[in-house]
């Protein structure tokens, strides 16, 4: 599946046409996504969403969507990296350090939810992107204080209108230490661990706990799972105080034949003639 990278920390595109011009995708930075005018469907990751004039969409990272317009549509398009706003903290409140944008784009509610903007909210927003885009000719657009707030009117306008529809922001700030926190605790439950399950603990996206794994640890997923599981059958196997039926059991194999063939395939030897060489 294609992915659109982008370098510059903020840029600003709208644009019109009848037959939207990528396939569906997914994306290395956030993006802001204001209907102007048409209708269509937005097939957001594995969702169909109806969409017309006022719509806001909400995308993170690893979100996959395309949209089938139904008739000609104007978008309004304001995509920004993590940087954007990670390198202006010094102009956002606490509350938005605690509850970031970022954080708030993951919410996996809004990309099963059409966001329910009445008025004057609905009315807001419009001119809250009309004057994003009129800035948008500006140079500076990118280190703008005035677009930075009026962006960051746009989050609160999403986080009134969604406690108007009493739909709960979870929110999912986490770190590094909390993942492998989690994962190692929960290693013995071969469910737990799955990346569907542990991106339901952090209510995030699937696709996009897959990609956040490999950036920040420079490994995949599943290569983490399997070494961190061999390495602890190895210690199991090399203390000889457990037998491998044991074993299996322990850490969710169906029997002693499925952990042999796992670890085979991973030691390139049996677990018996592991025990042997120790």
């Amino acid at each position: 599946m294609r992915r659109l990278n982008q370098f510059e920390t903020l840029v600003i595109h709208e644009f019109e046409e009848d037959k939207f011009h990528l396939p569906a995708h997914t994306h290395t930075y956030y993006e802001l996504i204001y209907i102007v005018s048409g209708h269509g469907i937005h097939e957001l990751n594995d969702n169909m969403i109806p969409y017309k004039a006022g719509d806001l969409f909400a995308l993170a990272p690893e979100d996959r969507h395309y949209f089938d317009i139904k008739s000609k549509t104007r978008f309004v398009y304001i995509k920004f990296t993590d940087s954007y706003f990670s390198s202006k903290k010094n102009l956002v409140t606490d509350d938005l350090v605690l509850n970031t944008p970022q954080s708030i784009m993951r919410e996996k509610m809004l990309k099963e939810t059409l966001l329910k903007l009445d008025e004057p909210c609905a009315t807001i927003l419009k001119n809250t992107v009309n004057n994003i885009t009129a800035y948008n000719c500006r140079k500076d657009v990118s280190t703008s204080p005035i677009v930075f707030y009026q962006i960051l009117s746009i989050f609160g306008l999403i986080r009134e209108t969604v406690k108007g529809m009493e739909l709960p922001i979870r929110g999912c700030t986490f770190n590094d230490n909390q993942v492998i926190s989690y994962i190692h605790e929960n290693i013995y439950s071969p469910k737990s661990i799955q990346s569907k399950a542990i991106a339901q603990h952090f209510n995030i996206a699937q696709t996009y706990f897959s990609a956040y794994f490999k950036r920040n640890f420079g490994i995949t997923y599943r290569d983490y799972i399997n070494n961190l599981k061999v390495q602890l059958i190895e210690k199991r196997i090399a203390g000889k105080n457990m037998p491998i039926k044991q074993i299996a059991y322990e850490f969710g194999f169906t029997d002693e034949s499925h952990l042999t063939n796992y670890f085979k395939k991973h030691k390139k030897v049996k677990p018996s003639e592991y025990v042997k060489n120790q």
